[in-house]
């Protein structure tokens, strides 16, 4: 069974970093795609990042210039460095991949969430 476990998260003063990740556990092929969502309180998810197999990564707007994702193939890994953070980036951080199983099925996954909280 695949899983996703993200670790990072924590309580960070406004214009600190945090380097949140996100590791695929199980017998998997390779990593397809991976993104990263957050949802804050009273809000909806959205995606903060996005780096599609092969193609461009893309960001959130209000992310931009300040965050970045990676990935590590080799060790199933998947990042997001995040600079100069703000008080309204506070949300849970979800990392979504997108995968070759042990079978070459595409399967996706969600991790269970880390807690990010800026504040002074």
């Amino acid at each position: 069974q695949v899983q996703l476990v993200e670790s990072g998260g924590g309580l960070v003063q406004p214009g600190g970093s945090l380097r949140l990740s996100c590791v695929v556990s199980g017998r998997i092929r390779s990593i397809d795609t991976m993104d990263w969502y957050r949802q804050a309180p009273g809000k909806q998810r959205e995606l903060v990042a996005a780096m599609p197999s092969g193609g461009t990564t893309n960001y959130a707007d209000s992310v931009k210039g300040r965050f970045t994702i990676s990935g590590d193939n080799a060790k199933n890994m998947v990042y997001l460095q995040m600079n100069s953070l703000k008080p309204e980036d506070t949300a849970v951080y979800y990392c979504h991949v997108r995968m070759v199983g042990a079978d070459y099925r595409y399967l996706q996954s969600w991790g269970q969430g880390t807690l990010v909280t800026v504040s002074s």
